[in-house]
């Protein structure tokens, strides 16, 4: 039995070095196959044992087979943009067809490419499968199942629009510009009613800005700014345009003679100013204010405190007129002729030739009333942060027009002394004009854009457009498709828009190398494996996603032939012993 237990050991080890030749042939053939995993030989002893220690019975040898499949191949850049490696742990999900009749296979393979019907397959023909990513970025909810993975289609039949939703501007109004309200406050409240103060003025400054709607079209939203005097109450005089500084009120203002006087009541103070030929002429009003230029009249009311509030300011407009105006918002005064000594006075309440403030009115216009005229300041302008002491010089009235040259909003800005916006950040930290339904009346859904205006200024000089940005595009073609670093499948469009379609997984085993291969790229997963673990790259212990990459063999070919040269000399050895066992056999025949 021993001789023939020989031949039996020498023919088993020729047939386990022909297996071991047919995987280093199946391994140095793949060298250059993307995401290929090679296998190695074991070889283990198989013994007869016999009772006798005087007796040996040859035994044989196997073979088992031993992937390589968590060993890392060398990662080589490419050109194509949805070629993707990874680089650690992990395999892409694919399917041989996009069928829910097919199995889960998993693959290093990473060279995909679109097919006919928009589908990603890499060069061994499986479909790529991934995470959706839904319209606000989401992904699916139960994305740890495989049954949340979906083919990725990339076919788009027509082109991809962005609608407009934000924007943001920097603009500077120029601070020397002076109001251009000139609707007299007490009038408009006598005829029963608060005027809008800018309805019919031309604006200071205009911006367009283009924003797309829902079909691609481009619109441009104008705004138009104002410089106004402000929610405080104010008063301006009907008469006197042109008047300097410089000018001594009774021989300017022929209206008013030497010794009227008028009276401003605010905060339960009273100011009574009285006009002189002569500032060195005695005042004949008791506690009157001797005035006799038209700047000494704005001095005195400038410096005079009304009980607690924070007083009134006295200018000169553009037109030269005189207007009066409270320096915080809900503060009313009462400005009227003073008949104290003298009955006649109508410095106030005259006619042509006097300043002419109008009939003993009370101006009680305030930021509350306001807002019942611009009915939007509460929704889409912001808040502002200084209700209390605004500066009065810092008022606009903004309008937003739509393309057809209506009025869409309007409402008022204010700006600090140091030239920034007075404005309050919203629950998100932003400062926006929040524009909402917004109506193009051309078939296109209703839009809301936020424009941020957080870097408005107001500073002395030249109205100026800093910058403006949208991040709206007009209808755009598929240019391409793209994978990132975090595995998002984007979509390029020629109006520069991207689009994020879905997210490629990395699937992780606990056992990468029980694997069953179903071809030289693909695995199938079996006990041995363990159960699969979906993971986004980078987190979990899985690996990371290299974009315009490949992963390549992990074959090495030195030692490759080293082991070929090993099983060569093995099956000679092998040969060999065959054939010294068939000489002794034959040796025996011959034997009489």
């Amino acid at each position: 039995m021993g001789l023939f237990g020989s031949l039996f050991t020498g023919v088993s080890g020729l047939s386990a070095e022909s297996q071991s030749t047919a995987m280093i042939a199946n391994n140095i053939a793949n060298t250059n196959t993307i995401g290929f995993k090679r296998s190695d030989a074991s070889f283990s002893s198989l013994v007869t044992t016999q009772s006798r220690s005087s007796e040996f019975s040859p035994g044989t040898v196997s073979v088992t087979r031993i992937q390589r499949v968590d060993q890392q191949g060398a990662l080589q850049q490419t050109s194509s943009a949805t070629d993707v490696a990874v680089s650690g742990n992990g395999f892409f999900p694919v399917k041989q067809d996009a069928s829910d009749q097919q199995e889960f296979l998993y693959t290093r393979s990473g060279s995909f490419s679109e097919d006919s019907q928009g589908l990603l397959r890499n060069t061994a023909g499986f479909v790529l499968y991934g995470w959706q990513i839904d319209q606000e970025g989401n992904l699916p909810a139960d994305q740890g199942d495989l049954s949340s993975l979906v083919p990725l289609d990339v076919a788009f039949l027509g082109g991809l629009t962005r609608p407009t939703t934000s924007a943001e501007l920097a603009i500077n109004l120029d601070a020397a510009q002076g109001p251009t309200s000139t609707v007299n406050i007490a009038a408009a409240e006598g005829a029963g009613g608060i005027a809008l103060p800018t309805l019919n003025t031309e604006a200071d400054f205009t911006r367009g800005l283009t924003v797309f709607d829902s079909v691609g079209t481009a619109q441009t939203l104008t705004m138009e700014f104002r410089k106004i005097t402000g929610p405080m109450a104010n008063i301006t005089s009907r008469n006197g345009n042109g008047l300097e500084g410089s000018d001594t009120i009774t021989d300017t203002l022929a209206g008013i003679d030497p010794n009227d006087g008028m009276d401003i009541v605010m905060g339960g103070d009273t100011l009574t100013i009285e006009f002189l030929d002569d500032i060195n002429d005695p005042t004949t009003i008791p506690g009157a204010v001797g005035v006799e230029t038209v700047q000494q009249m704005l001095d005195a009311i400038n410096a005079a405190t009304f009980g607690t509030t924070d007083g009134m300011e006295a200018r000169l407009n553009a037109s030269g007129q005189i207007r009066l105006q409270a320096a915080t918002p809900d503060e009313a005064f009462d400005i009227s002729d003073n008949v104290t000594t003298n009955a006649g006075a109508d410095a106030v309440s005259g006619g042509a030739g006097t300043l002419d403030f109008g009939d003993d009115t009370t101006v009680t216009v305030n930021f509350t009333d306001y807002e019942t005229v611009y009915t939007d300041q509460g929704d889409v302008f912001p808040s502002l942060t200084n209700t209390d002491t605004p500066n009065t010089q810092g008022w606009w009235e903004m309008k937003v027009l739509l393309p057809n040259g209506s009025t869409f909003t309007e409402g008022l800005l204010n700006f600090d002394g140091d030239g920034s916006l007075n404005a309050s950040s919203d629950a998100e930290g932003n400062i926006d004009l929040q524009l909402e339904n917004l109506d193009f009346q051309n078939g296109s859904s209703f839009q809301d854009i936020n424009i941020d205006v957080e870097r408005f200024s107001q500073f002395a000089g030249n109205f100026d457009v800093i910058f403006s940005d949208q991040n709206g595009a007009e209808l755009g073609l598929r240019t391409g498709v793209e994978i990132d670093t975090d595995g998002i499948v984007s979509a390029r469009f020629s109006n520069g828009a991207t689009s994020e379609l879905y997210q490629i997984p990395l699937v992780t085993f606990a056992n990468a190398n029980g694997l069953n291969e179903i071809s030289g790229t693909a695995y199938s997963e079996n006990n041995l494996s363990g159960e699969e673990n979906l993971r986004v790259a980078g987190d979990g212990g899985a690996g990371f996603l290299e974009p315009s990459t490949l992963e390549g063999s992990n074959v090495d070919l030195a030692d490759e032939f080293a082991k070929l040269i090993i099983s060569q000399r093995t099956f000679s050895a092998n040969s060999r012993l065959v054939s010294t066992v068939d000489e002794m056999t034959q040796e025996l025949l011959r034997l009489r």
